[in-house]
Order: structure tokens, then sequence, then C-alpha cells
């Protein structure tokens, strides 16, 4: 048969192919007249191309009728009068782990399925010259649509399983699941975007001057993913432990102790973490590697150097470590420092913060309250006494103001009811000193406790006694009396 000629397969007919209008044209047979290439592109070619997009239709939609109807049917079974709660929250999560997959999920059909339809086109409508370019461009878009597809869906599900798994945390009664619980979502928030990563760069045909980059940076991405994780993991457990000890809590001495050690602790454990991360950041690098081993090889020296001269940063960091562990001062506890009354407010490892009364703040070095004196007032117990010194004159009858201060304390608020004392502490030359003892519960209730005695016994002589307020008395001798018959008191 000539070259002009061909059976069509199927059809008992031969068909003439006529080059100048590009048609087949039957010579024998029932077959119609119909083109062979159409805008210089073979039929069969586009006919398969259209095929395969039609395919990728189909999909899409079929995927849609299968996640719509499986929503459907999960919503009534959770109607269902025989569903559980736990039932039906355990549908509700899986159909929205369900719709969310489904956008992802049609981006990597769309992208799969039009490079394949495109793939047999582009040696057709592209120069000779350009064919290869454009085949590998094709390729790499389609393999950076299927990693971005991937990274896309798992980005979704990690955000669904992170929703579920903190959802879960909060119904239950158990303590710990409220720390791991969360924990766990974070971390699939975090590991699984960096899984879709990994997984797509090793399906790129990537030259080779582009490898060690990729590889170097996800390294990177994979060394701080790492470290975020292990700081949620302290985190955590600071969250694990201090949950069971309020500060807040009238007698907070153990609470308060907890809270220092976990705080300054915490701090040292981020501060290692932060270091080896930055370490392993840098030993990424070829050429860092060889100069740390260099170092390394000289490290008796350079720790000796390196001793003398932060002598003070080490001499701090172990001063903050041994705070944490003897404890001095610990969060919220009452102080004197530097003639100034304030509480502690945090502990770092170089410095403290002591929150002064008027809402100052005195920052402080850690090596203070190892070296120098002060006082603490909270040490063993939060409770304290307060005192008050009154001056009398020595007509003061003082079993009145005992009474006064008894009923004063039964109708404060501010006492804790362990001790009440007046007693005269001293006998100056013109006035009684007496004191007026009294307990509160802790300092911020002293301080009130005091303004308060103060205040009402002094109203209580101006009202009751005024005759015994301090005051200066003479008493003058007859007239024509000697100069040294004159007496003050």
């Amino acid at each position: 048969m000539p070259e002009e000629q061909r059976k069509h397969p199927g059809f008992d007919a031969v068909l003439a192919y006529d080059r100048q209008s590009h048609w087949y044209t039957k010579e024998r047979g029932p077959l119609m007249q119909f083109p062979a290439e159409w805008l210089g592109v073979p039929v069969n070619t586009l006919a398969g191309s259209a095929a395969i997009l039609l395919l990728v239709a189909a999909a899409d939609a079929l995927l849609r009728w299968i996640v719509r109807r499986k929503v459907r049917r999960d919503r009534r079974a959770a109607t269902a009068a025989a569903s559980t709660a736990a039932e039906r929250e355990r549908l509700e999560w899986l159909d929205q782990a369900l719709m969310a997959s489904v956008p992802p999920l049609e981006v990597l059909i769309w992208v799969v399925g039009a490079a394949a339809a495109l793939s047999p086109l582009l040696p057709i409508v592209t120069p000779p010259s350009l064919a290869p370019a454009a085949v590998i461009l094709l390729t790499w878009s389609r393999d950076l649509g299927a990693m971005a597809a991937l990274f896309w869906l798992l980005v979704r599900l990690s955000r669904v399983a992170d929703a579920a798994l903190t959802s879960l945390a909060g119904r239950t009664a158990n303590a710990w699941d409220d720390a791991l619980l969360p924990l766990a979502g974070k971390a699939a928030r975090v590991l699984l975007p960096i899984l879709a990563l990994i997984l797509g760069v090793q399906t790129l045909s990537i030259p080779a001057d582009w490898q060690g980059v990729l590889g170097t940076a996800l390294s990177l991405v994979l060394i701080g993913a790492m470290a975020f994780l292990l700081y949620l993991c302290i985190d955590a457990t600071e969250s694990l432990v201090l949950q069971r000890y309020r500060v807040d809590a009238r007698d907070n001495l153990e609470a308060r102790t907890i809270y220092t050690q976990i705080t300054v602790l915490k701090k040292i454990a981020v501060t290692v973490v932060v270091i080896f991360t930055i370490g392993s950041m840098l030993m990424v690098f070829e050429s860092v590697r060889q100069f740390g081993t260099s170092i390394l090889a000289s490290a008796g020296i350079a720790g000796i150097i390196i001793g003398f001269a932060a002598q003070r940063s080490i001499a701090t960091l172990l001063a903050g470590f041994q705070i944490a562990i003897t404890q001095p001062i610990r969060l919220d506890d009452v102080v004197i420092v530097e003639n100034e009354w304030g509480r502690i407010e945090d502990i770092t490892l170089t410095y403290v913060t002591v929150r002064i009364w008027d809402q100052r703040r005195l920052i402080v070095p850690i090596t203070y309250f190892l070296e120098q004196p002060f006082q603490n007032w909270t040490r063993t117990s939060a409770d304290i006494l307060g005192t008050v010194f009154l001056y009398v004159d020595y007509s003061a009858p003082l079993d009145a103001i005992r009474a006064e201060l008894d009923r004063i304390l039964s109708e404060s608020p501010h006492w804790d009811g362990r001790v009440k004392v007046l007693q005269a502490t001293e006998a100056r030359e013109h006035t009684l000193q007496i004191r007026a003892l009294a307990s509160a519960a802790d300092a911020s209730l002293a301080w009130d406790l005091r303004c308060e005695i103060r205040e009402k016994l002094v109203q209580f002589l101006q009202r009751q006694h005024p005759d015994s307020l301090p005051r200066m008395r003479a008493e003058l001798a007859a007239r024509g009396g000697s100069p040294g018959e004159h007496r003050e008191r």
C-alpha cells in the first residue's frame, strides 16, 4: 500500500492522505472524511490529552462526591439516638479531616493530570531547540506542584489534629494530658510539613550544584524544628509540675519553692538548648566544621584563656544555679534590699528583679544574694509580726489602751488571731513608750494592720484620754522662791 494510503483499523476502508489539505479521504468503504491534524497537532494526540483532562475532572468530581457522601452519612450516624458523645465527636473530627484534605488533593490531581496531558503536546508545539527545556520545565512544575500540594495537605491535617488533641485535653479530668496532648498537637503541626518538604525534595530532579544547598537548608530547618520541640517539651514539663501549686494561696511557701526551682532550671535548660542548636546549625557547614576541629585541637589552652576572661560570667551562672538549689530567695519573697522593701518578681541567671512597694523595680546582680546580707521576711513562712510604737504620758491608762487594742484586733480583717500584745517597752524622760504587737498572714496584711492599729489607738486617746497624749509640763514655785525650786517634767 502506498505511503499516502492506509487501512483504518476497525473499518473496511482505505484512507488517502492529502498533504496539502491535511485531510484523509476514503477511497473505499463507508468511513466519513475527517482531519488528520488540527493547528499542526495530530488529532489523536489532542484526543488523548483531552481524554486525560476528562479523567482528571471525573476523578475530581468523584472525590468530592465520596467526601460529601461520607460526611452526610457520618452526620446521620451522629444524630442517631444510639450514638454516644465520644462517637459523635470522633465522626466530627474525621469529617473535618476529610474536608480539609479535599482542596490539596484536588490540586494534586490537577497538577499531575495537567502534566500528563501536556507532556505529549510539548514536543510538537514547541520549536525543536526549545523542546528539551520545555519538557524539563514541565517536569519541574509537576514535581513542585505535587510537593506544594502534599505540604498543604499535611499542614491542614496537622491543624485539625492539633485542634482535636487540644479539645480532647480540655474534656478529660487528668492533669497530665492538659500539657502532653497540646504538645503532641504542636509537634504534629511542626513535623508533618517538614516531612512533606523532605519527601518532596527527594522526588525532585535537582542538579548536583543545588543538592548540597537544599540539603543544608533542610538540615537547618530540621534542627530548628527539633529545638522548638525541645522547648515545647520544657514548657510542657514546667506547666505539668506547676499546675499543682498556687502562689496566690495564703500558705504558699512550698509553691514558691517549686516555682523558683522550676523557673531557674527552665531558663538553664532553654539556654543549653539554644547553645546546642546554634552549634548544631553551625556544624552543618563544612568550613565551620573544619574550624571547630582545629579549635578542639587547642581546647586546653583556649579553655584556660576563656576561663580567666569569663570568670565573672561563669560565677554569675553558677550563682544562679546555686540559688535554684539552696534558695536563699524565692519568687514572691518579701525582702529588704538596699533599705528598700519589695517582693522578688523575677529570678534570671544573671540578675534578680525586686518589685518595690511603690511599683519601682530594683535590679540586683544575682551574686548580691550570695555575697551581701539582706532581710528575707518570708524565708520559712509568710506570717509575720507587726509592731506599732506609741509615746504617751505617764498618766496614760495602759489597761484601757490594752482593751482597746483587743477590740480593734477582733474587728480587723487583717489580724490572723495568733498574737496580740501591748507592753510598755521604754520609759523616757518625758514620755512612756508602749508597743503594740500583732500578727498577720503576710507582710502586706501586716502593714495594713499596723496602720490600722496606729490610727485607731491615737483616735482612742484623743477621744477618751486626751490628757494621756505627750505634753511638756512645768511647775513654777511660789513668788519669791529661789530659782532652784523651778522644776520641769
